[in-house]
């Protein structure tokens, strides 16, 4: 087992080069499982989504979840890197990769750092518009919120 990987940053990420730094030399590990999270145009409104965090706190969330990911589901490594600043629609917000000896592990890892993701780690949106306004902030859903509730 890897210690689980966690990263809030500004820059891109690149698919298959976290994937290399989990599977390099391993063996062990049977399935990998990955989710990229992309910024939508929202049927050509949006020009942009603005991500704010609470320093430190959303990586301490983020570690946090990771670690009971692992644990919960004997993973053998897991990466999850969220974005932040604004972010053009098409380009990547979040990463979750999670390596397992079997593939129902790596799902289930995954699903659930994603689904905490989504409702505990303390991540802000804001809309910006195609027509130059800025939108609300983004609320939270309820769908997120009962997608968490099943793995409790």
């Amino acid at each position: 087992m890897t210690a689980p990987s966690v990263r809030v940053q500004t820059q891109d990420f690149e698919l298959q080069v976290e994937i290399e730094a989990l599977t390099h030399d391993r063996r062990d590990i049977g399935a990998v499982v990955t989710f990229t999270g992309l910024c939508r145009d929202e049927q050509g409104s949006l020009s942009a989504l603005e991500l704010e965090h609470y320093p430190g706190m959303a990586e301490a969330e983020m570690q946090r979840t990771a670690e009971l990911a692992v644990e919960r589901f004997s993973l053998l490594g897991l990466t999850a890197i969220h974005r932040f600043g604004k972010i053009a629609p098409g380009e990547n917000i979040v990463l979750v990769i999670a390596t397992a000896p079997h593939r129902q592990a790596a799902f289930d890892g995954a699903s659930f750092m994603m689904d905490f993701l989504k409702t505990s780690a303390p991540f802000w949106k804001k809309e910006h518009k195609a027509d130059g306004s800025t939108g609300d902030w983004v609320a939270a859903k309820d769908a997120d919120d009962r997608a968490r509730d099943r793995w409790r």
